[in-house]
């Protein structure tokens, strides 16, 4: 294919192609700039291109690649590095340190909550939250499995209205 036939085939291929890059970046600048920066990517490379294989995936793939690798550059662009003597990254998260004063509240009041329950309701959802199947927990407190997913389910009920001041507020 000579580099004309060529030059006529991608212009052709551009116009299918920029719907994906437009999908890729989420932005019509930066979709321009990575069809332009495929085509131009195609055409030095055009060598490569194998006669009778497919253009467009060859396209596709070229833009693909270079959505990731543009992708790649700027995450490590944005990437802060600290260049003090320890040399630690900013954005590291290995080193968090959480506050577990909040989980160990949360945690006291939900055991309380529990403790709270009837012993109908908590010792099928304390089985229920152990992992046991409904049908278990019925084979082994012989009730009928309606009961126990009754009872599960006042249980919840009753916990989400006792430890309401942990809901998540949207």
């Amino acid at each position: 294919m000579t580099a004309l036939e060529f030059s006529y085939s991608l212009d052709k291929m551009s116009k299918s192609l920029k719907p994906f890059a437009l999908k890729l970046t989420k932005d019509m600048e930066e979709a321009n700039d990575l069809l332009q920066e495929t085509i131009l990517k195609a055409f030095t490379n055009r060598d490569k291109f194998t006669d009778g294989t497919n253009l467009k995936a060859w396209l596709y793939t070229i833009m693909k690649n270079t959505f990731i690798t543009n992708y790649q550059r700027m995450v490590r662009r944005n990437t802060f590095i600290d260049t003090t003597d320890n040399l630690h990254y900013i954005n590291s998260t290995s080193s968090i340190t959480e506050n577990q004063a909040y989980s160990s509240f949360a945690m006291r009041d939900i055991k309380g909550a529990i403790t709270k329950l009837d012993d109908a309701y908590k010792t099928p959802f304390m089985m229920h939250y152990r992992g046991f199947k409904y049908h278990e927990i019925a084979d082994r407190l012989s009730i009928p499995i309606g009961t126990v997913k009754n009872r599960i389910h006042i249980a919840r009920k009753e916990l989400k209205s006792t430890l309401k001041n942990y809901a998540v507020k949207e």
